[in-house]
């Protein structure tokens, strides 16, 4: 990916296809001369657009010479107050595929060159409107799909984490220059930085990061939706459920035993909330070969999973077969990670009070069949989930931050190590320049080709 900041570039910002409307963005250094050859007022004039507002709409005709292309409305974004922070016009025409298509070609003929994904963000990284953590969140605020997801990428977008970084980064240089300081004065063995004073702040600092890193998983899961399983043996009514959570027949459901061989996924949103459910092949043994390859895909889906909701039959019960099934499939959870929702099915079928007394008290009693109970089991969930948040604090979403930031924090405990064991100003000096490297990073104060390339690749085209 090869980038020509010289170059005036455009694209398509509406999705393709026909539509009422289409929007066509151009931006760059001669993305107001050519607009001037292009458009037509509705007096019949050009405009001005250099000596013209920004931020203005403007209505008139496309034209390629004397030929009417469309009737436009046109927006002008004087630079650097625009999403690239360069002289930007966006086009908004009418849907038609023809007409979008005849545009295109004609700022192509016209000297732009179609943009590449994500070259507008990455105009506006580069031209210092936003840092790269805050590019990053367009493409997740593009991408949301719940009121979580969304507040998540908005809260990136106007700088919630960014502001986070820079404050770690901000606290380590200025102990970062009196130790380069130092290194000047090497022959002369003096300190101008303070042990004690850099090891208190360097463990101030792992603080905060281990409070970042430990929001990751949790930030993740709002980002990508929050993994349910539901687990248990064969024939107790996990299709039944997951048709009564999704509120339609989306799982085949039978009184034969084992009717469910692979995973059977699908998601809801709860109050903001996105649920991707599994349901799976019923847990037992079993000499069928395709069955098999089902209870391991059930284990191997158990274990990406969040939340687990083990299910188990009223009309199979027996108190201390019951105990050693939950006892088994508990102990290949990660208690940190994971949390088991035990519930029990097909208590319309019969009396199920004596259950209560042999059963963990937090164990939920439903008929999945008639819906009894599946309003509490979805409270459940929502509660678990918002029960690890208190709404407003900013939280890792990004694998590559959370990378970034273990990187840092192992540099920082080699910074205390070098202070305990008395090491020379070069090593400390090596190790926090490290350590500002990988938080720089995040930010994009620091970036390669390659970083920008695998960041914005991903991008829509015309964003």
């Amino acid at each position: 990916m090869k980038h020509h900041f010289t170059d005036t570039i455009f694209a398509l910002a509406t999705p393709a296809g026909t539509g009422a409307i289409a929007v066509i963005r151009i931006s760059g250094l001669q993305a107001f001369s050519i607009m001037e050859e292009l458009f037509e007022t509705r007096k019949g004039t050009s405009l001005d657009f250099a000596n013209t507002k920004s931020h203005t709409l403007h209505f008139g005709l496309l034209k390629d010479g004397d030929v009417i292309i469309d009737e436009v409305l046109i927006s002008i974004f004087k630079k650097p107050h625009s999403y690239t922070a360069e002289d930007t016009v966006e086009i908004s025409c009418h849907g038609s595929v023809y007409i979008q298509q005849r545009i295109l070609q004609l700022l192509q003929k016209m000297g732009a060159r179609p943009a590449q994904a994500g070259e507008f963000t990455l105009h506006a990284f580069l031209n210092g409107r936003l840092d790269l953590s805050q590019a990053e969140a367009v493409a997740d605020l593009i991408a949301t799909q719940d009121a979580n997801a969304h507040r998540l990428a908005v809260q990136q977008l106007r700088g919630g984490f960014s502001d986070e970084i820079k404050k770690l980064r901000e606290s380590l240089i200025h102990f970062a220059s009196l130790i380069e300081l130092e290194l000047d004065f090497a022959e002369e063995d003096v300190e101008f930085a303070n042990r004690d004073e850099l090891k208190k702040l360097i463990e101030s600092l792992q603080h905060t990061v281990f409070q970042l890193l430990n929001s990751f998983q949790y930030g993740n899961v709002l980002k990508n939706g929050i993994p349910v399983v539901i687990a248990g043996k064969p024939n107790v009514g996990k299709s039944t459920l997951l048709n009564a959570l999704l509120n339609e027949e989306r799982a085949i459901v039978s009184e034969i035993a084992g009717t469910t061989r692979d995973v059977i996924e699908d998601e809801i949103v709860l109050e903001g909330l996105r649920f991707r459910f599994s349901d799976t092949a019923g847990i037992r043994f079993t000499e069928d070969v395709i069955e098999k390859i089902g209870v391991q895909r059930t284990h191997d889906q158990v274990a990406k999973s969040t939340i687990i909701i083990y299910l188990l039959d009223v009309l199979q019960f027996e108190k201390t077969a019951i105990e050693k099934e939950i006892n088994e499939f508990s102990s290949r959870l990660d208690p940190a990670s994971q949390h088991l929702i035990l519930v029990l099915n097909k208590v319309d079928q019969t009396d199920f009070s004596e259950f209560k007394k042999q059963l963990p008290s937090t164990t939920l009693y439903i008929s999945a069949k008639t819906k009894d109970g599946i309003e509490l089991l979805k409270r459940t969930l929502i509660d678990q989930v918002k029960q690890n948040s208190t709404g407003d604090e900013v939280l890792v979403v990004n694998a590559r931050h959370a990378a970034a930031l273990q990187k840092a924090n192992e540099e920082m405990l080699q910074v205390i190590d070098s202070i305990n064991n008395k090491k020379t100003s070069d090593i400390l000096a090596f190790h926090i320049r490290q350590s500002l490297h990988h938080l720089s990073e995040i930010t994009g104060d620091i970036y390669t080709d390659d970083l920008l390339e695998n960041i914005f690749s991903k991008f829509c085209i015309g964003k």
